[in-house]
């Protein structure tokens, strides 16, 4: 016999539909409905509510072999997740990738047939963009619904499992992107069950209820999701998508909670687990541990230095590039972690963040990135930075993320250049719904001031298309170039102890605001990076490590190409 269940508070009656026989279900504590039915290990089923005749997924569902719309099937494991004895996130260098645009298959097992390019690379972990069910055949994944599900177009939950087993069988450790902040327009039939909605919202749609009434089981619904990921799947750890959008008002916030039994856990398990934010805060709490009175996740994404490096090298000033571009700017954010720490915001017309406490808090909790989906895919045309800037430029920003203290990420494609833009993409089934999308992408980038024609249409499937990466240009001229020097400086980062020293209190930042150098000293060697178009000299000397052009001594100091960068060991106290 199986157990079937669904907290379901809402509807005064429920029935369980398996393989087209209904069962009835009995309320239990708590609002929990409940079945026992001898049903075949990959039976079909479904919850119908009061007098709707339509039977709707389960919430829990953990696989969606017909899309969001269709009924459950149930699924387990045929085995549990291979022996790992996994790794920290903390100093490592994470690659971001889109499994339906990495490969031309798009799918999960497609992908695992790479891995052998991002050992080579040097990368320590795989972040997988969601790969929760959502409506359509292919999408960014940020609008799911099912979140228990794994989105059957990649493979569903077996491929998933195969993927992650891959990974550590290659040393590669595994996250993937959790969204917890919303549910996606189409296929969302959760608050049919239940309160799992709140009455305020977000930029993209209604919030999740955390703080409201019901919010209890609401909030074990998130939480179990997110453990399931790494208890069954075998996941080292997730990225928590936009965690500034959860709204909680009780004493202990959500991401504490998660952050306590991801703990327990990883104790359970006998490996490190890794919670890594998404968040616009800039607010030290996040990753202060929580015995110090933090919420006590692992790391979080800092668009600062994002913002610091790439204003510097393309420019670019518009929108929240405004307060950015200068190589004091530049020097400041890679010297404390954040720019924004309670100065003023022009972009937000107020005060932001808080400040860092360097001495307490390791630069290892904070990533650090020249590219990320978000960076390029929320462009209005989704162009990536190896589409406007040189390969020198593209070299130098690599260096100062790569070269910088701070746990590192590279996004697919990234490490050699690619061509492929990475656009906004959707396959959402309904006509009204795909029209909005549509309309509402050209509309909002209208009012920024481009072309409306230029913008791609998301639903065009030529848009998912051109997303897809060229791995022809892997080996091809200056792409195999930038992709040795990626492999370059990621091999320091392994290789060299003071690459892997994770306290700013120990870095020392020199720069030129006219002549647009910069200088990290890392202990011995010094990340020396020339952001002009010209040569300069810079009063640093010692043996070349790496470079992208060969630097050349000049007298007490080293002449460095314009558009470059160069590691050298100095021999000396810096």
């Amino acid at each position: 016999m199986t157990t079937f269940e669904v907290w379901a508070p809402r509807p005064d009656r429920v029935q369980l539909e398996v393989n087209g026989t209904r069962h009835p279900m009995v309320r239990d504590t708590g609002n929990w409905w409940r079945a026992e039915v001898d049903a075949p290990a990959d039976s079909r089923y479904g919850f119908v509510l009061d007098d709707d005749d339509t039977a709707l997924p389960d919430p829990r569902s953990a696989r969606q072999p017909d899309g969001v719309h269709g009924p459950s099937q149930l699924w387990r494991p045929a085995t549990g997740p291979a022996p790992w004895a996994g790794r920290s996130i903390e100093g490592a260098t994470i690659y971001e990738l889109h499994i339906g645009t990495f490969t031309p298959a798009g799918t999960l097992d497609a992908a695992a047939e790479k891995l052998d390019h991002l050992v080579d690379l040097g990368v320590d972990f795989v972040e997988l963009m969601p790969v929760n069910a959502f409506s359509g055949t292919h999408g960014w994944g940020y609008d799911g619904v099912l979140w228990y599900a794994v989105h059957e177009p990649y493979g569903g939950p077996d491929a998933l499992v195969r993927f992650v087993d891959a990974c550590h069988a290659h040393g590669l450790g595994v996250l993937i992107d959790a969204v917890f902040n919303h549910l996606g327009p189409s296929g969302n039939y959760l608050p049919r069950f239940g309160p799992y909605l709140s009455s305020g919202s977000n930029p993209w749609g209604e919030s999740i209820n955390i703080a409201d009434e019901g919010a209890d089981e609401v909030r074990r619904y998130i939480i179990d999701c997110a453990l399931r990921w790494m208890r069954d799947f075998g996941a080292d750890g997730l990225r928590l998508d936009a965690v500034h959008a959860l709204v909680d008002t009780t004493a202990i916030h959500i991401l504490e909670e998660l952050s306590a039994e991801t703990d327990d856990l990883a104790a359970q398990l006998g490996r490190p687990l890794s919670l890594i934010a998404e968040s616009d805060m800039n607010d030290p709490r996040t990753i202060t541990p929580r015995a110090q009175g933090g919420l006590g996740l692992t790391a979080q994404w800092d668009d600062d230095i994002h913002h610091a490096i790439h204003t510097a090298v393309s420019g670019e000033r518009q929108g929240y590039y405004s307060d950015f571009g200068s190589m004091q700017t530049l020097a400041q954010t890679l010297a404390h972690g954040f720019y924004h720490a309670g100065t003023f915001s022009s972009f937000r017309g107020r005060r932001h963040g808080r400040p860092l406490d360097i001495a307490t808090i390791p630069a290892t909790r904070l990533l650090a990135y020249t590219l990320t989906h978000d960076q390029v895919g929320n462009r209005a045309v989704g162009d990536r930075p190896s589409q406007n800037l040189t390969p020198g430029q593209l070299a130098v920003k690599a260096a100062l993320a790569l070269g910088s203290p701070y746990t590192a990420m590279l996004f697919m494609g990234e490490e050699w250049g690619s061509s492929s833009p990475f656009q906004f993409f959707s396959s959402h089934p309904e006509p009204e719904l795909a029209r909005a999308t549509a309309e509402g992408r050209k509309a909002e980038f209208a009012a920024h001031g481009w072309d409306a024609d230029e913008i791609p249409d998301p639903q065009d499937p030529a848009t998912f298309e051109r997303s897809k990466l060229n791995w022809g240009e892997v080996d091809d001229g200056v792409h195999a170039r930038l992709h040795d020097t990626y492999r370059g400086l990621i091999a320091l980062r392994h290789n060299e102890s003071d690459f892997a020293d994770p306290w700013l209190t120990h870095l020392r930042i020199d720069y030129d605001e006219a002549a647009r150098w910069i200088i990290m000293y890392r202990g011995e060697f010094a990340v020396v990076c020339n952001l002009a178009d010209t040569a300069v000299t810079v009063p640093v000397t010692g043996e070349v490590v790496l470079a992208w052009e060969q630097p050349a001594p000049d007298g007490d100091g080293t002449r460095i190409p314009g558009q470059s960068f160069a590691v050298l060991r100095t021999l000396q106290e810096p």
